[in-house]
């Protein structure tokens, strides 16, 4: 397939510490994946579902201990401890390598070692890089190939270069003890041992879609964002991009692949989805900001998703898609899952693969859950119904705002602009949910999750910040930053704000300001809008709630500014001195 020698080099070095009996490439041929499928079949590690209902895709479960991201076993491996900064778990290189290679060794005997040459990105755009990943689980061989763009026209791209990121992962004995993974920034090295999860095993998704990507992006001048990117078009036919960073649970997805309320589809306004949940940013030659979505698939959470909640995310799984963790319906041979709108199958195998009794489902009790709370579904991005015809734009597209938000019952207001460049990477830098009942019992809990990448940013996040003002010198013609809460409450703790499709009331006016057609209102946080520019046609709410969803109350927010420099005291000296300044000026507009 190659002669590329570090290719090369770096397969016979996981073969011999992995001793794995066969090694096989992944050419990207059809065949070769109907066999591996077939495979998967036989042994159990996949089912196949229905042909005529669900075509070509396959039910898979992961092992009971082994069902999420494992953020304590997450490590950045750099030689300096502060490089790793205060959020990041941090092992030395030298320990890592000894201590996880201890564990690969032989870790393949009697299986197959799968090479997969992968892009991230169109292939051969500059904004693309590409990967090398070796394993021997067919579930991640089939889940890469609709995750990425796979096979020998990655290599033929390659050629003779060694910059790619090397990608180690093995399931070993699936002990979660010694579940491990290692990034090695400084080696575009990505190591990940027993986990069969997608998210911890899918080396091109957040291992080096963001932690890798983000160092490679501070080093050579551009941004890896945890970022959907979407595309509004006017009755005019004109399309305006927006990326938006949110944490989960806070409707990354669903704003993705927003449908316009009728109101607006009548009038001609259609949203398209460019990507879910990545962004890679560059600045363009026309000194504004440009985005690609380096992913080729959605890996997205399956409870909740239906025909109400996300009709394009529940059409994007109905052919060629991978289910894991789901319930299945033995009757139909299909799946389902909890916040699904059809009823509960009477006759089904939940994820732990036991006979299922749905009438024993108690939402407040996980135990009883059909589907894992955190199953999921792999689906082709072409599948989307309302996909971006610049989807595989090699440049990407040009962004007019960017987006952050969170879920807040009261502190922030319904949307806000930031007054400037360094005033939006303080807003990012200090995006927060409060935590709901569902989550840990714990009521009201702020989590800081700056730019949403709390998880995900492969170096010290205060040099993730600086990396963001650095790049705001560069862009000569910057988008408008803004931040929005569509999880505003009453008294009784109700939402006010309807979200889903009328969220596009909000982008409406955010795009309305990036071209300053409207006018805002200065408050200590930002600019928000005149009640009135937000349009409620058609809403059961008034002028009066929406005035009430754009407040700004003073005391609260000097509450907020306690929790913002708690967060910052963690970074010492090298949190970025225009963040410092930005606080100070928010404290003196408040008092």
């Amino acid at each position: 397939m190659t002669n590329n020698k570090a290719v090369l080099e770096f397969v016979e070095q996981s073969r011999a510490l992995c001793q794995p009996d066969n090694v096989v490439w992944i050419t990207g041929d059809e065949a070769l994946y109907q066999k591996l499928r077939d495979e998967a079949c036989k042994t159990g590690e996949m089912i196949k579902l229905n042909e005529e209902l669900l075509p070509n895709c396959y039910l898979h479960r992961s092992a009971l201990n082994d069902v999420a991201r494992v953020e304590g076993r997450t490590f950045i491996c750099c030689t300096n401890k502060e490089d790793a900064g205060p959020i990041n778990n941090w092992m030395a290189p030298s320990e890592a390598y000894q201590k996880i290679g201890e564990i690969f060794k032989g870790s393949m005997k009697g299986r197959t070692m799968y090479v997969i040459p992968y892009s991230m990105g169109a292939v051969g755009s500059e904004f693309s890089k590409i990967g090398i990943e070796i394993t021997d689980s067919i579930y991640v061989v089939l889940s890469m190939n609709i995750m990425t763009r796979v096979g020998q026209k990655v290599l033929d791209s390659l050629g003779d270069s060694a910059d790619f990121v090397r990608g180690l992962h093995s399931k070993a004995e699936l002990d979660e003890e010694k579940r491990y993974i290692a990034h090695f920034p400084e080696d575009n090295t990505i190591w990940s041992v027993n986990s069969g999860y997608g998210g911890n095993v899918l080396l091109g998704k957040k291992c080096f879609a963001l932690r890798i990507a983000s160092y490679l992006g501070k080093n050579e001048g551009w941004m890896a964002e945890h970022m959907l990117i979407l595309g509004v078009q006017n009755p005019k036919g004109e399309i305006k991009y927006i990326a938006a960073a949110f944490p989960s649970a806070c409707g990354k997805t669903n704003l993705a692949m927003l449908i316009p309320p009728e109101l607006y589809r009548k009038k001609g306004y259609k949203v398209w989805c460019v990507g879910d949940d990545i962004a890679w940013i560059r600045v363009g030659a026309d000194g504004r900001l440009w985005a690609i979505n380096p992913e080729n698939g959605f890996f997205g959470v399956a409870p909740g998703t239906n025909m109400k909640s996300n009709p394009n995310a529940l059409l994007s799984t109905r052919k060629n898609s991978i289910f894991t963790n789901v319930v299945h319906d033995l009757d139909t041979n299909t799946v389902w899952w909890e916040g699904m709108d059809t009823p509960a199958p009477q006759n089904a195998i939940n994820w732990r693969g036991e006979k299922w009794d749905a009438s024993k489902y108690n939402k407040a009790d996980k135990s009883t859950y059909g589907a894992h709370p955190n199953s999921r579904f792999t689906a082709p991005t072409v599948n989307c119904p309302c996909l971006s015809d610049q989807f595989e734009a090699p440049n990407g597209v040009p962004l007019s705002a960017i987006v952050f938000g969170g879920r807040r019952a009261k502190t922030a207001p319904l949307v806000y602009q930031a007054r400037d460049w360094n005033s939006g990477v303080f807003v990012g830098s200090i995006m927060a949910s409060e935590t709901t009942a569902a989550a840990t019992g714990a009521v009201g809990v702020v989590r800081r999750d700056p730019m949403a990448m709390r998880p995900f940013v492969g170096y010290n996040m205060a040099d993730y910040f600086a990396h963001w003002i650095e790049m705001g010198e560069k862009i000569t013609n910057k988008p408008q930053i803004f931040n929005v809460n569509w999880f505003r409450t009453d008294d009784e703790g109700h939402f006010i704000w309807p979200g889903f499709g009328d969220n596009l009331r909000v982008l409406e006016w955010i795009l309305d300001r990036c071209e300053n057609k409207v006018d805002a209102k200065e408050t200590p946080i930002g600019f928000v809008p005149n009640a009135q520019d937000i349009n409620i046609e058609g809403l059961d709410i008034t002028t009066d709630v929406v005035e009430e969803l754009l407040t700004v109350d003073k005391e609260t927010w000097k509450e907020e500014v306690n929790g913002i420099e708690e967060f910052y005291a963690q970074f010492g000296d090298r949190l970025p001195e225009e963040l410092k300044v930005k606080l100070e000026e928010l404290k003196q507009r408040l008092n």
